[in-house]
């Protein structure tokens, strides 16, 4: 059951990422945490960075490494303190701060910040995308902050192609400090086919549906996911 239940958040997540640029580990992770606290950092981030993948390559035209790459050396000093953190904090402490940043990314999506995508703006939001996203797998909402206002395509393209070099240097770093092992490959196998089938359900509906309800139902369940997070670790 609960492996269903694993898939099916995972597509889902698939799903809202492929439309709006993020959004399927601030989704899946604190669910899945709950169910097997093995499945967060790394299966997610095996998941995200499948996805990145597809998007990446279907968008590749419009990535453009040359704002990117301040974003990438901000990444690397991020991805480090992550893995640092994971070395001394228990599950329940990871419980707790998992749901603070989801509830932190919900309160950052929905306040109407303008920031310019400036070298110190997106090396500053790597950091941070390298920090969330090593320690919890969640480390997209820094960087969509950032790009928010630049076109449609660019912000889907950009953040994919980011996501497939720091999603990397995450599970390089979750090695070094034995979070991703046999016991994580095995759980992240079957989220595979999982991420693609939200990927190709996206590709096929999205003209279907109203982009401000796919968001508002997103972040509806981001805040009651983080929410339990957070109340699981009184518990």
């Amino acid at each position: 059951m609960d492996f269903m239940i694993a898939v099916l958040i995972i597509c889902i997540g698939s799903y809202v990422q492929t439309s709006i640029g993020f959004g399927l580990a601030i989704i899946a992770a604190p669910i899945l945490f709950l169910l097997n606290p093995d499945f967060v950092p790394a299966p997610v981030t095996v998941s995200a960075l499948t996805l990145s993948l597809a998007i990446a390559i279907s968008h590749r035209h419009h990535i453009s490494f040359k704002g990117l790459k301040f974003a990438i050396l901000g990444r690397i000093p991020g991805t480090v303190a992550g893995g640092v953190l994971l070395l001394w904090v228990d599950q329940r402490a990871l419980a707790l701060w998992l749901g603070i940043s989801v509830i932190l990314a919900v309160v950052l999506t929905l306040r109407n910040v303008v920031l310019q995508p400036t070298p110190r703006a997106l090396f500053s939001a790597g950091f941070l995308s390298g920090f969330m996203g090593t320690s919890t797998s969640i480390g997209g909402p820094p960087m969509a902050l950032v790009l928010q206002h630049q076109e449609n395509s660019f912000i889907r393209a950009n953040l994919a192609a980011f996501f497939v070099i720091s999603c990397c240097m995450t599970l390089l770093m979750l090695m070094a400090v034995d979070r991703f092992g046999v016991q994580e490959v095995r759980l992240a196998l079957p989220l595979m086919p999982a991420t693609l089938l939200g990927y190709w359900l996206a590709m096929k509906t999205l003209h279907l549906i109203s982009h401000q309800i796919l968001r508002r139902a997103s972040l509806i369940l981001c805040s009651f996911a983080g929410l339990a997070a957070i109340v699981s670790y009184w518990i």
